[in-house]
């Protein structure tokens, strides 16, 4: 396992420094986890071209970010003698929050979504039962906008809707969709590099299945059922169970579950090779005995794939608990904000008129209600978090020993291969994964010069303008 927990793929390299930094090399030379002890940082390159940067502090505090500087800011607070965390959340200029229950589950804690609001039983009930007559509802997208053309070998929505379990899946899915192709673009010149890399061994796709999408309407509803229980209890002033809640309970009540990936990880499969999980990927936990008791991760098979470097269909493949918790987190909150969009356009665009039961504002729980306000820092943070984390990173590989020397089978030198290339364009990884890593870095801001025995290689913006 690394240090967050994940599964290491097989023919990885994992490197331990006196320090107590730890780095993880893939078989390529780029590095896919690098763990800096002294600031509690963990940094994911992924498989897509995207990065993550997250620093967990003593207190449970923690700063998340990726490369464009979207993330968030997490604090910890006391509710009725159970920890719960405030996230602020920044994207796209703008700050939202969520809520999160903290549990023990096998030696590790996890956090399980905490809806902000909640409806009325009523609503509830509406969202849960077949609608008196299937409803034909226009999404407002088509062939030219961007994701959906993108994806349209994908995702289809349906012609009717005969429930609302059925109308979320499509906005969990459509959701997912439209983030996953703005990350796509942001991380465009990276991904192409992560697709050549792993181009042999390319996915290839496999659309969401009327079959599969009936499988998430299933999920959604039992989603549905478990969060109008959780709102009966906090309005009875009980404390939700984030193990209840989460996937604690999944794994555990024997049946089969599904999910809907709402960003994007890398995993293992099931021979040892590393593979990514998309956003709007669904995956399968099928059904069995509760794990053993120090079991951290799940397995579970690829439903659908949008190919390239994503796992395949039918893929088994090992997740971590927290990632998984992440996935079921997600689809929650997607589910929450659709519910949101039902109510607030309840007899529009062909959208069903609720019964006045059903018609009332969403509550807000006390343990929302009490909790730190938003940070207002939370921009300045991540920005932060971002910047420190390329020289966090540079520092522990420019310590990293030098890698074993390579041989063929029978003990023969591995062939020098085809000379490094080095371009305007590029990115830092492109670089480091030519020319290795730098002897020193000149950090001038937006301006960073990373210097080699031979030649200085000069990038603005994060990509590179002048070779010497």
């Amino acid at each position: 396992m690394t240090a967050t927990g994940r599964p290491i793929p097989a023919n990885n390299r994992v490197v331990h420094n006196p320090n107590g930094n730890e780095v993880r090399m893939r078989q390529n030379g780029r590095p896919g986890d690098v763990h800096i002890a002294g600031r509690g940082m963990d940094i994911h390159h992924g498989l897509n071209g995207g990065r993550r940067v997250s620093v967990e502090r003593a207190d449970h505090s923690r700063i998340v970010a990726d490369r464009r500087g979207y993330g968030y800011v997490q604090h910890p607070y006391m509710y009725h003698g159970h920890e719960f965390a405030h996230r602020t959340y920044w994207r796209d200029g703008r700050a939202y929050d969520r809520f999160y229950g903290r549990y023990g589950y096998h030696g590790i804690f996890i956090e399980a979504y905490a809806p902000g609001f909640y409806f009325a039983p009523a609503f509830y009930g509406w969202a849960y039962n077949p609608w008196r007559v299937p409803i034909a509802y226009g999404w407002g997208f088509g062939v030219a906008t961007p994701w959906f053309g993108f994806y349209g070998g994908y995702f289809a929505p349906y012609p009717v809707y005969p429930s609302a379990s059925y109308w979320l899946t499509d906005y969990i899915i459509s959701q997912e969709l439209a983030a996953a192709y703005a990350d796509q673009q942001a991380a465009a010149a990276a991904q192409a590099a992560a697709n050549a890399n792993a181009a042999a061994a390319a996915a290839p796709p496999a659309p969401l299945s009327p079959e599969v999408k009936a499988q998430i309407a299933a999920e959604v509803q039992r989603q549905i059922a478990l969060e109008n229980q959780e709102a009966q209890m906090t309005a009875q002033g009980n404390v939700p169970d984030p193990a209840s809640s989460g996937i604690a309970r999944m794994l555990s009540d024997g049946m089969s579950h599904v999910f809907v990936a709402g960003a994007n990880i890398d995993v293992v499969n099931a021979v040892g090779a590393e593979c990514a999980v998309g956003e709007g990927d669904a995956l399968q936990l099928p059904a069995g005995p509760p794990p053993a008791s120090d079991a951290t991760t799940a397995n579970l098979v690829m439903l659908s794939s949008k190919g390239g470097v994503e796992c395949r269909k039918g893929d088994t493949v090992t997740v971590a608990y927290a990632d998984l918790q992440d996935m079921q987190n997600s689809m929650r909150e997607t589910i929450s904000a659709g519910m949101e969009t039902l109510q607030k356009n309840q007899n529009q665009g062909g959208l069903p008129a609720l019964p006045p039961s059903a018609n009332t504002p969403p509550v807000k729980p006390e343990f929302a209600a009490i909790a730190p306000p938003p940070d207002p820092d939370a921009a300045n943070q991540i920005n932060q978090q971002t910047q420190g984390a390329d020289q966090a990173e540079q520092e522990a590989l420019n310590t990293m020993p030098p890698a074993p020397q390579d041989a063929a089978p029978g003990g023969q030198p591995v062939s020098a291969g085809p000379p490094k290339t080095i371009a305007v364009g590029q990115s830092f990884d492109d670089v480091t994964g030519a020319l290795g890593q730098p002897k020193s870095v000149v950090d001038l801001g937006a301006k960073k010069i990373y210097v080699y025995p031979d030649l200085k290689v000069t990038f603005k913006d994060g990509k590179v303008s002048d070779v010497q």
